[in-house]
């Protein structure tokens, strides 16, 4: 075998998802997923300080979590030590004095995907059929190795023969992983979820690095991501932008540290959650001379020129990034939509699977990308 597809695909969980991340629950989708993650950094604090317990029960008030310790969205779970004081006036009051004096955190509540999205994801991963598959979004590698085993066999198509997934930083369960299948074997493995600069942790979710030997000899390093999202912070994004700047800047130190190594076929792929355009990827660009394979002339756009539900350009947020010497070896690629969901006024209509009929039935809002490689050439 000498050749090689590549591919990207966000699969948006694939049993379970946040219930406010659901297609009913948009307007409360950016608010409550903020208070979360705000009020999972304040509890780390050593000690809460009277701004920080105020803080705190506005993430709490967002997140109607005040008054009870469940509301449709998020749980507070507390296992030890007492965090409020709800007293019978109405009044609640943050009485945990710092970290060490309780434990708990704020969890969202999930709600099951339907079995025909979950057919339609695995569908996807057949049609494109992919040998090397960047996977964002999954909840675990137990999950992951179920679904290529059950889902996968449902669909009509052979199981994977490696699943691979490391838990990343994100507390809802928003892992990448890897799937590899007709003797490419993954012979290492890194991990970068603890990666730190000047600001803090970096990687959002994790930036994987999957070392894979393929059947016709050479080795491809593949780096899976899933950087920073957009939507969930202040008006315009500029705090999700500068983690993104930060992100783009590590991944480009091991890239370039890859090639140091002698390592020049080196595939960066996933969701990147920008446009290439974008001042936050600048530095993947320019410093690693990096391709997107959406620049090939055999590239395949399926009636759009974005990855991102029915977005054109500033939907091009998924990616599969080669070193000029792999792209050198690239036949081509293409986008592959089936599985996203397209209104009834859509124009420049997509195929879609006949029986997503409605839009809790997509596999993704993301359509999945793949490179082709040809090792001869």
């Amino acid at each position: 075998m000498s050749t090689t597809r590549i591919g990207s695909f966000n699969v948006e969980n694939m049993f379970e998802r946040p219930k406010v991340m659901g297609r009913n629950a948009t307007k409360h989708a950016a608010p409550t997923l903020a208070a979360h993650a705000r009020f999972n950094e304040l509890i780390a604090a050593e000690t809460y300080t009277p701004e920080v317990k105020e803080e705190l029960k506005e993430q709490l008030t967002t997140l109607e979590l005040l008054r009870s310790d469940r509301s449709k969205y998020a749980i507070l779970r507390r296992i030890r030590g007492r965090f409020l004081a709800r007293h019978r006036t109405g009044e609640t009051s943050v009485v945990a004095s710092g970290r060490e004096s309780w434990v708990g955190w704020v969890e969202l509540t999930t709600e099951p995907i339907s079995e025909l999205a979950t057919r339609h994801t695995a569908q996807v991963m057949r049609d494109v059929g992919a040998d090397v598959l960047g996977v964002v979004e999954a909840e675990s590698r137990e999950l992951l190795h179920m679904f290529s085993a059950s889902m996968l066999k449902h669909v009509g198509w052979t199981p994977y023969e490696e699943v691979h997934l490391i838990d990343g930083n994100d507390e809802r369960g928003i892992n990448v992983g890897l799937l590899t299948r007709e003797e490419h074997q993954v012979i290492t493995i890194r991990t970068h979820v603890y990666a730190r600069d000047s600001s803090g942790t970096i990687f959002s979710r994790d930036c994987a690095e999957y070392h894979v030997r393929t059947p016709a000899g050479p080795e491809v390093v593949v780096l899976v991501n899933h950087l920073k999202s957009k939507g969930y912070g202040a008006p315009g994004d500029p705090l999700g932008a500068r983690r993104r700047f930060r992100q783009a800047v590590r991944i480009a130190r091991i890239v370039n540290r890859l090639r140091d190594e002698g390592h020049e076929h080196i595939a960066v792929v996933g969701d990147l959650n920008d446009t290439a355009d974008s001042e936050a990827l600048r530095p993947l660009f320019q410093r690693t001379g990096l391709r997107d394979i959406s620049e090939h002339e055999n590239f395949d756009w399926d009636h759009r020129l974005g990855t991102y539900r029915g977005v054109n350009e500033k939907g091009k947020i998924d990616y599969v990034l080669l070193t000029p010497e792999l792209f050198a070896k690239a036949t081509g690629g293409g986008v592959f939509r089936k599985g996203v969901w397209r209104g009834p006024r859509t124009k420049n209509r997509w195929d879609v699977y006949e029986t997503m009929t409605n839009e809790v039935h997509a596999a993704s809002d993301h359509a999945a990308i793949y490179a082709d490689i040809d090792w001869s050439a």
